[in-house]
Formats: structure tokens, C-alpha cells, sequence
């Protein structure tokens, strides 16, 4: 797999997933191209790690257990964070633009583990972009 990653501190990506199998799968694709991968299975953990540890990018599923969906976890995260880019995944929809924080990126899934890594090493600089199903 290609290494995607190439600057010396590598990017930290909070993945937020409750599907343990596709968590696993992507935690450990992304590891392989270079990111510094955390995982967390709900949004009220994601939001424990984020208040704790350095976060660059929230790459999260919208459908979420337990009552906070992923576009209601981004805009919590980016109060905490102003700066951290965020990339939504999901097989059912996509977060309209009133939902989305702006330079969100959204993917479609099933996705391809090195595509979601180019857009993970993107997601700092980009604007509402959305990649097409």
C-alpha cells in the first residue's frame, strides 16, 4: 500500500465507527500509509479523545449509536477545535450543507482505504467538498 503520509509528525486521525469490522479495516489501511490512528466507537467517546489528545483530522460515520449523529459530533468537535478537518463517511446519506462544517469533506461508502487517505492529507486545507457517489 501506498504511503500517503510523508512529513515527519505524521497526521492524527480520530476515526469514529461503529462498525467494528470496517473500524479495524481503515485503522489499519490508514496506519499502513503513515497516520497516526485512534478509534473510538461512538461520538461521546470521540469527544473524550478530542478534549484529551491532538486531533487533525475527525474522519466519522453519520449514523452514530447513542443519540449524537456524526454531523452533530463535527460541529461539537470543530467548537472544541476550529482548525481540525473532517471527513464523513456513510452508505445511507449525506449530511446536507446546513449540517456540514465548512471544509468538510463527505465519501461515500463502500470506499477504497487509499482514497480516504488522500483525503484525510487534504482535509486541512479544503472547502465543503463532496466526492461524488
Amino acid at each position: 500500500m501506498e504511503t500517503i503520509v510523508s512529513d515527519v509528525a505524521p497526521i492524527r486521525v480520530l476515526i469514529v465507527e461503529d462498525e467494528f469490522l470496517i473500524c479495524e479495516w481503515v485503522a489499519e489501511a490508514l496506519g499502513e500509509q503513515g497516520f497516526a490512528v485512534h478509534t473510538v466507537s461512538n461520538a461521546r467517546d470521540a469527544l473524550r479523545h478530542l478534549a484529551s489528545a491532538p486531533v487533525d483530522v475527525l474522519f466519522t460515520d453519520i449514523n452514530l449509536p447513542g443519540g449524537m449523529d456524526g454531523a452533530a459530533l463535527a460541529r461539537r468537535a470543530r467548537d472544541m477545535m476550529p482548525e481540525l478537518g473532517v471527513v464523513y463517511a456513510s452508505a445511507r446519506r449525506m449530511p446536507d450543507a446546513q449540517e456540514r462544517v465548512p471544509g468538510s469533506i463527505f465519501v461515500p461508502k463502500p470506499y477504497v482505504p487509499t482514497l480516504v487517505g488522500r483525503l484525510l492529507a487534504s482535509a486541512r486545507k479544503s472547502t465543503a467538498a463532496c466526492v461524488p457517489a
